[in-house]
């Protein structure tokens, strides 16, 4: 039988990965993917019959059943995200398409994108794992599907060998996009480039819909990461986030009226719509994470050990005096290049930077908070550090 912290693991690592799947399926428009996250969505359910049926048989007092009951609420929450994949990928299903001109705007101005790759036969990473060719801090980008011939393979790990003839799913920094094209195929490729829409209102629909989308995401890695560091001033972030997430819906719902009188089939505006919902959804169910902390909730020990053990670790670091760090860009510092950990939060006396870019400038006494491999948390640690001056 599996233990909390199992379950809490697998539910950690499924609620991300039917979020990436989701979201693909969408702009790819593919139904074997969407299928596999209704599936997903499916064994959410289970493990969190699993979980509550070893919280029951496992509370023997008051204060047991307390600290269970704040991980029966990060689990109900973790469910929500996965109903709002799932609602994603039954557009796909029931013939919903997003127009190919709103799907490259979306590649292009996303603060992560999504791209398809094929393995060719002299790729350099044929045939080896994706941790022995160090995926991930090479490219700063994560595989997070493979297809293989009919089969698939949506739990990718540094242990997955990677075959020639494979088609990769990979996700991550638009800006990295030439490096993965470059490291997997050996030749230089740019993301397809994509122009303004010819209706206004439509053009600040998406990018109202990207923005719901990354602050959606965001709020979920701050969530929790609040809980993993019992930091109240990031779950009040994400408080502030989900209000601010619930506006743009509102924004874009405005735009899409505003856009349908323009088209001779509205009907092509749905997907826009639910994917809005589905990220309003997931917004929510990162400030239930978060009020977790806010409502002083008690969490045992066995959450924390469980997060370190997912596939991707978040992680917080304050930036020292005379570190590699201090006075230089994140783009400079080659931060995501050099330790394949993604700087999604700075915090800078008192205030947030919530989308920290390559051109973001840090500073001593920055707090940064961080997610990527787990490899690569040691890196991070070591140039936010104090660099120590040799004495001739």
């Amino acid at each position: 039988m599996k233990t909390v912290k199992d379950l809490l693991v697998e539910i950690r690592n499924a609620s991300e990965l039917v979020i990436d799947l989701a979201y693909s399926s969408v702009l790819y428009d593919a139904e074997d993917i969407a299928e596999e996250v209704l599936e997903l969505e499916a064994k959410f359910y289970e493990l969190l019959n699993e979980l509550r049926t070893i919280a029951a048989l496992s509370v023997r007092r008051i204060e047991d059943a307390k600290k269970m009951s704040a991980i029966l609420q990060i689990a109900n929450a973790s469910q929500k995200m996965s109903s709002a994949a799932g609602d994603k990928s039954a557009l796909v299903l029931r013939g919903y398409k997003l127009p190919k001109d709103i799907v490259k705007l979306i590649l292009n101005r996303s603060e992560e994108t999504i791209i398809k790759i094929n393995v060719p036969e002299n790729s350099q990473i044929a045939g080896k794992t994706l941790g022995e060719v160090k995926f991930q801090k090479v490219t700063g980008m994560r595989v997070i599907a493979i297809k293989r011939d009919l089969e698939w393979i949506f739990d990718a790990n540094r242990d997955t060998r990677i075959m020639k003839g494979d088609v990769l799913f990979v996700r991550g920094d638009p800006n990295m996009v030439p490096r993965v094209y470059e490291f997997v195929l050996g030749e230089k490729r740019e993301l397809e480039t994509a122009v303004e829409l010819e209706i206004p209102e439509l053009d600040k629909a998406v990018d109202t819909l990207i923005e719901m989308k990354n602050l959606s995401e965001l709020a979920v890695d701050l969530a929790y990461s609040s809980l993993i560091y019992g930091n109240e001033d990031v779950a009040f972030e994400v408080v502030y986030l989900e209000s601010l997430v619930d506006n743009l819906k509102f924004e874009l719902e405005k735009l899409v009226l505003f856009t349908s009188k323009k088209l001779s089939d509205p009907s092509t505006l749905i997907p826009i719509l639910e994917l809005a919902h589905s990220s309003e959804q997931i917004a929510d169910a990162a400030r239930e994470i978060a009020e977790v902390l806010l409502k002083k909730m008690e969490l045992p020990s066995i959450f924390k050990d469980a997060m370190k053990r997912a596939n991707e670790v978040l992680t917080i670091f304050t930036v020292c005096e005379n570190s590699h760090l201090q006075g230089k860009t994140l783009g400079e510092a080659r931060v995501e290049t050099n330790t394949g950990m993604h700087v999604i939060a700075v915090k800078r006396r008192g205030e947030w930077i919530t989308r920290p870019t390559a051109s973001t400038r840090i500073f001593a006494g920055d707090v940064l908070i961080a997610k990527g491999p787990r490899e690569g948390e040691k890196e991070l640690a070591n140039i936010c550090a104090t660099v120590t001056k040799q004495v001739p």
